[in-house]
């Protein structure tokens, strides 16, 4: 008897020190959680003086998935297994990300899930490196800060991670503007913080300028979290555009460009249904921009087996919406063959109109 008492007592200790640690570190949590302002503006690194002189350039975005969502990879919010890849993911598809972006040499590049300092990472300042390799103007902004993400087993850690955007041309100044949040308390203290990050470019010869929107929108939500951020990027879109600046915004949207599912049908509902963009919402002029002859997204069931069509599910998820006053000249996804993330780069090309 004395020996099942000594037995519960012990489980009792041992019950009391976890209930208490799960307490610290929920208490943490909230403590140095995340809490962007509405606006906040953004340090414009690596500054240039060259302003925009050019009827004609081009914009590149990419999701670039923090180097850890390659060809070997899965995950298990797509229905695979893997939270973390290893360091050596994270340094071959670095390198391939560096060395792309290095022969690409767009005007502006828009990248999305870029971490700074995270454990999924494997604590790689993706930021750092991307502006070295570079050497161009930049601003970024954040979208996903957290000290310690508590899920799955073993469990995501440490994140922080966001949106950069590169610039061959003066960026007068940026901002971020937070984007309406869909996940309650306390999800919302380890959850993204979604915003838009704004650049705003000089033209030469001109009171206008070039709003550029870097953007990456809810992904695991009902779908609501989606319409009301995507609502209040069209209403900023236009109120630029009022003022008469040439806008673009580009980036991920998670959700399926207009009439690409006929070409790429989704097959596996059951693991992720990404939202619709609906053409019949846009003001008079405004265009989705985007390029189906290559699929831009894959889902992220299994590692990358083109050659599996059953089981491999592509998505038209990335491009651009374009303001009235810019000619669209061409527009491309190139098919990196998912070899450094699960989305492939689009590059758009724009010229000046009135």
């Amino acid at each position: 008897m004395d020996v099942f008492k000594r037995i519960l007592k012990i489980l009792g200790i041992v019950l009391a020190v976890l209930v208490v640690a799960a307490l610290g570190i929920f208490i943490w949590l909230w403590v140095t959680a995340y809490n962007p302002a509405a606006e906040e503006p953004i340090t414009v690194e690596a500054p240039v003086t060259q302003t925009l002189d050019q009827t004609s350039f081009s914009v590149l975005t990419w999701n670039v998935g923090y180097c850890g969502l390659g060809e070997e990879s899965d995950f298990f919010m797509d229905g695979g297994k893997m939270v973390r890849p290893s360091s050596e993911l994270i340094t071959k598809n670095f390198a391939g990300l560096q060395g792309f972006l290095g022969g690409v040499k767009a005007d502006f590049t828009l990248l999305q899930e870029v971490d700074s300092n995270s454990k999924r990472s494997r604590s790689v300042d993706e930021v750092a490196g991307l502006r070295a390799k570079l050497g161009q103007s930049s601003a970024y902004a954040m979208n996903f800060s957290a000290n310690y993400v508590p899920y799955p087993w073993p469990p995501i850690g440490k994140v922080h991670s966001g949106l950069v955007t590169f610039s061959q041309y003066k960026m007068a100044e940026a901002t971020r503007i937070s984007l309406p949040c869909p996940f309650s308390w306390p999800m919302s203290l380890v959850n993204l913080k979604r915003c838009l990050l704004v650049s705003r470019v000089p033209i030469e010869g001109s009171d206008k300028e070039l709003v550029l929107v870097n953007l990456h929108l809810e992904a695991y939500d009902d779908g609501e979290g989606k319409l009301a951020q995507s609502k209040q990027l069209r209403e900023f879109v236009e109120q630029e555009y009022a003022k008469g600046n040439y806008v673009i915004a580009g980036g991920d949207w998670n959700q399926l460009f207009p009439d690409t599912e006929t070409v790429y049908p989704n097959t596996h509902p059951e693991l992720w249904t990404p939202g619709y963009l609906d053409e019949a919402e846009l003001s008079a002029g405004w265009q989705y921009v985007w390029d189906d002859s290559v699929p831009t997204c894959r889902l992220l069931n299994q590692p990358y087996d083109k050659t599996d069509t059953e089981n491999t599910q592509y998505y038209v998820i990335d491009g651009f919406l374009v303001s009235p006053n810019l000619k669209v000249e061409s527009v491309e996804t190139m098919d990196e063959g998912f070899a450094f993330s699960d989305h492939n780069p689009v590059l758009l090309s724009v010229s000046l109109g009135e």
